[in-house]
């Protein structure tokens, strides 16, 4: 049996950012269902709207993937007659690509290439979110990703990642060899969950990275969802 008790570090084929678009999309496209299917999108907007959320207030989806967080978040804000601005930062070419082709006739939507860790020029929005991203980074670089974000945000912050727990990796490597043939989903599926959160590592990373107003709450499906909001 794998042992879960701590983090996996290794890296996941999708963290390559030379992957073409051929072979990203399809992985982005399916992880945008999944978002969409569990509920996440509909948990990311109730987040949202407890800021609350005002018009003409800046997003930003940071490792923002596919784009999928943040079509949602326009078309609920165009059903609520909200404008807001929102754009996606990401490291990987072929994300952004993508994004952009799946958001054609979304024009409050703008993407973004960047490296949220690296870039020390990230312009400042209201609020920031992240969803499924922070797993991909050693606990030195989460810490800095935190930082970046609070430098970032003027009202706060919005973070889902993974629970890693016995019962959600075993269940990604059944519905990933049964329904995909995709290796990168059979192999970064798996190893994701591995590479996910405990509640008391999280709480320490927080503490590290001298965060202390949050909120971190357990969802279904195996999901953290963290706000930190600015004093």
């Amino acid at each position: 049996m794998t042992d879960l008790r701590i983090r996996a570090f290794d890296a996941e084929i999708m963290d390559d950012f030379d992957l073409p678009v051929s072979e990203i999309a399809p992985v982005l496209a399916g992880l945008g269902k999944v978002n969409a299917w569990f509920g996440g999108h509909k948990k990311l907007i109730k987040a949202l709207k407890k800021f609350p959320v005002r018009s003409g207030y800046s997003v930003s989806d940071w490792g923002c993937g596919g784009g999928d967080a943040l079509i949602a978040i326009d078309k609920w804000a165009a059903r609520n007659k909200l404008p807001l601005k929102l754009t996606g930062l990401d490291a990987a070419p072929a994300a952004i690509t993508f994004a952009r082709q799946e958001s054609a006739g979304f024009y409050n939507i703008n993407y973004l290439l960047t490296d949220v860790i690296a870039d020390s020029n990230i312009n400042c929005y209201d609020i920031i979110i992240s969803s499924l991203f922070t797993h991909h980074f050693n606990d030195e670089h989460w810490i800095q990703l935190i930082k970046n974000m609070q430098s970032s945000a003027r009202k706060g912050i919005i973070i889902t990642d993974l629970h890693r727990h016995w019962l959600l990796y075993y269940a990604v490597i059944a519905i990933t060899h049964i329904f995909t043939r995709n290796k990168m989903v059979r192999n970064d599926g798996p190893l994701s969950v591995k590479r996910a959160f405990k509640k008391h590592e999280l709480v320490t990373l927080l503490k590290n990275a001298e965060i202390d107003n949050y909120n971190l709450t357990w969802h279904w499906p195996f999901r953290w969802q963290l706000i930190i909001y600015k004093s």
